[in-house]
């Protein structure tokens, strides 16, 4: 498969940026999962598509909750209920779905052309998402693999905690190159590392 360019090359200047002569508090990239994955369950089958989940990933995940890492290499999260986003490091995520997703229990939408994975981490990671998001980025609020459905000025985002203080960021690649560029401005002031 040829690679797809990213939505983010004409701004994605590695290095460190802003006020860093004191340290560099957040660190941004863009994740490149090779495959994301919309899953969404009809009422009452989401008890199946959470096994079906566990099923293609090993990821086993709580119960209405809906969140899972597994070390990186794929991540699945609930943003609604009965949706989930399903991230991994290998092509054709969406047809493993396909396998054991039966019309009864709901859909699988490959969504990896459409979607461009930004990550936010660091000390000041939770500090700069609130500049942006009406969400609570505290750890009690917002564990470790949860994930949330949100917007800033209209541009839908899908966040997902990864770590103690890291997001990774799910937004349309038509808006990823405005996110990123804001994300950019917004964490001049605590320095940030391009990588």
């Amino acid at each position: 498969m040829v690679e797809r360019q990213s939505p983010l090359e004409p701004d994605f200047h590695v290095g460190s940026h802003g006020n860093f002569e004191h340290g560099v508090e957040v660190i941004l990239t863009e994740t490149r999962p090779d495959s994301i994955v919309q899953l969404a369950a009809w009422p009452g089958e989401e008890k199946m598509l959470i096994a079906a989940i566990r099923t293609v990933t090993g990821l086993a995940l709580p119960d209405g909750a809906g969140a899972g890492v597994s070390d990186g290499v794929k991540s699945a999260f609930g943003f609604a209920p009965g949706k989930f986003i399903v991230a991994g490091e290998a092509e054709g995520l969406a047809d493993a779905f396909a396998k054991v997703v039966t019309p009864v229990i709901g859909t699988v939408t490959d969504i990896s052309h459409g979607r461009t994975a930004i990550r936010i981490a660091g000390p000041k990671a939770e500090w700069v998402l609130s500049k942006f998001f009406a969400i609570d980025f505290a750890l009690t609020a917002f564990a470790v693999g949860a994930g949330r459905s949100t917007v800033h000025h209209d541009i839908f985002a899908q966040i997902q905690r990864t770590g103690t203080d890291q997001f990774d960021i799910y937004v349309f690649r038509s808006f990823a190159r405005s996110v990123w560029k804001a994300l950019c401005r917004a964490s001049e002031e605590v320095g940030y590392d391009v990588q």
